[in-house]
């Protein structure tokens, strides 16, 4: 657990913690308190169980019935999440799943994760961490703290989260308190779990500001404190535009190295040798996923309320969102040169439609896309997961694709297409047969080239 922090006057001299205060954060410490996780998704199901193992009491909220269901027969809805950790969870008595929102009134802390995408023009959708709040509102009660952890443009947390729960006339910093700790999940990065991620913590005041630091001091095996919560939302931005910018650069060498004969993946794994100054980021069909492809546009739109503008980010996400054209450019040249042939009444398999290598999650892939403009130029798509055995029943930008389910990577699927279009590399596929059945392999991966398959019929895209 991190130093104690003591709130400071406006004099600038440390202050003794209130009575409330002071029990409040001694039941964190102790992992005495019990915490809610709204929101039981990519964030909040591994928060939960990371705060069942540092030995918190734990309930876990959620408005999804099937997901619930699941959970409460120890059943992972998570793939990177074993089964037996949730019904361990369950078992020992320290995890609750529910879908009733009055255990809220019974939490010492109340944690948000819930998603924060775009609307139908680009611009921020709030909706589920407002709803969140005004659920919260209706059980709030003196004493408890309120943390967002969902990813936002700076200001949220003061802005939007602080006045719905103040409309009850408790007011944060004196009745209850609130914070911002950026969740940092890689869903399938095996390397670091929720508790060995250092947490950025920022709050609306000092009481607020030591009570979250104590929580998270008691659950992860670092905290940063940083001065306010926009700053915290601001570094979580900051992380992800960083990535996009990155990726944004490396798509736009693939093309300028491309035209030059220059093999782009070749030039990243020579250049990452350089101990120092440089880092390796790899191009790909798009981004995908929840945070990547959206947090740009979070911090665009707040700039544009400031009137300071960001070039730099938007021309990254212009880049970034031009690539799955380009790849259906990539592969429309291949099927002319390698077999005399158009889109129209093309056969395309694309494999792989998880947004990451080994990974379900379908948020913002570009495979989605590329069926979908694979379509538009008449060709007949079909893709092949193992581990997406059909595409959610809902997909509100993709109403087409709903539905649509796998097919199994058989040898006649394979001969029977005229392309094969790799746009996600989860480990176990047989590239090999995939290499050797099809008559044309469009990679924008690089996935063949690292396994030595070679031929006129591989093509990088």
């Amino acid at each position: 657990m991190p130093d104690t922090i003591l709130p400071i006057s406006p004099a600038g001299l440390a202050m003794p913690p209130c009575r409330g205060e002071e029990a409040l954060a001694a039941r964190f410490a102790n992992r005495q308190a019990r915490i809610a996780v709204i929101g039981l998704g990519y964030v909040g199901l591994p928060l939960a169980l990371t705060l069942v193992a540092a030995g918190f009491a734990t309930t876990g909220l959620d408005s999804d019935g099937t997901k619930l269901a699941r959970l409460a027969a120890g059943e992972s809805t998570l793939r990177q999440i074993p089964n037996d950790r949730v019904a361990s969870a369950l078992r020992e008595g320290r995890l609750t799943v529910t879908g009733s929102w009055s255990c809220l009134a019974e939490a010492d802390a109340v944690l948000i994760c819930v998603p924060t995408p775009l609307g139908r023009y680009r611009e921020p959708d709030l909706s589920a961490v407002e709803a969140a709040a005004r659920r919260i509102a209706a059980h709030l009660r003196p004493g408890q703290l309120v943390v967002l952890e969902s990813t936002t443009w700076p200001g949220t947390t003061r802005e939007v989260v602080q006045p719905v729960l103040e409309a009850t006339g408790l007011v944060a910093g004196r009745d209850f308190y609130l914070a911002y700790s950026p969740e940092r999940e890689d869903p399938g990065n095996t390397a670091y779990r929720t508790a060995t991620i250092p947490r950025v913590v920022g709050a609306a005041d000092p009481e607020s500001q030591r009570l979250a630091l104590v929580l998270y001091g008691a659950v992860t095996e670092r905290v940063v404190p940083v001065r306010s919560p926009e700053t915290a939302e601001a570094v979580k931005l900051t992380e992800n535009i960083f990535r996009a910018v990155n990726i944004a650069l490396v798509n736009e060498l693939k093309q300028v190295f491309g035209a030059m004969g220059i093999d782009v993946w070749e030039v990243i794994e020579a250049a990452r040798t350089k101990p120092f100054g440089y880092m390796p980021f790899q191009p790909g069909p798009g981004l995908g996923g929840h945070c990547i492809p959206v947090d740009p546009f979070y911090l665009a739109w707040k700039a544009r309320a400031h009137g300071v503008p960001t070039r730099f980010v938007e021309l990254a996400g212009e880049i970034n969102t031009a690539m799955p054209l380009l790849v259906l450019e990539a592969l429309g040249r291949a099927l002319d040169t390698t077999q005399g042939r158009g889109f129209r009444g093309s056969r395309i398999l694309v494999l792989g439609v998880g947004y990451k290598p080994n990974l379900e999650d379908v948020r913002e892939s570009p495979a989605l896309r590329l069926i979908e403009l694979i379509e538009q130029r008449g060709g007949v798509p079909a893709y092949h997961d193992p581990l997406v055995p059909a595409l959610p029943a809902t997909l509100p930008d993709h109403p087409s694709l709903a539905g649509r389910r796998s097919l199994p990577l058989d040898d006649a699927v394979l001969r029977d297409c005229h392309a094969v279009l790799i746009t996600t590399d989860h480990d176990g596929v047989d590239y090999p047969r995939i290499a050797a059945l099809a008559p044309l392999v469009v990679d924008t991966r690089n996935i063949c080239a690292r396994l030595g398959l070679t031929g006129a019929h591989i093509v990088k895209a």
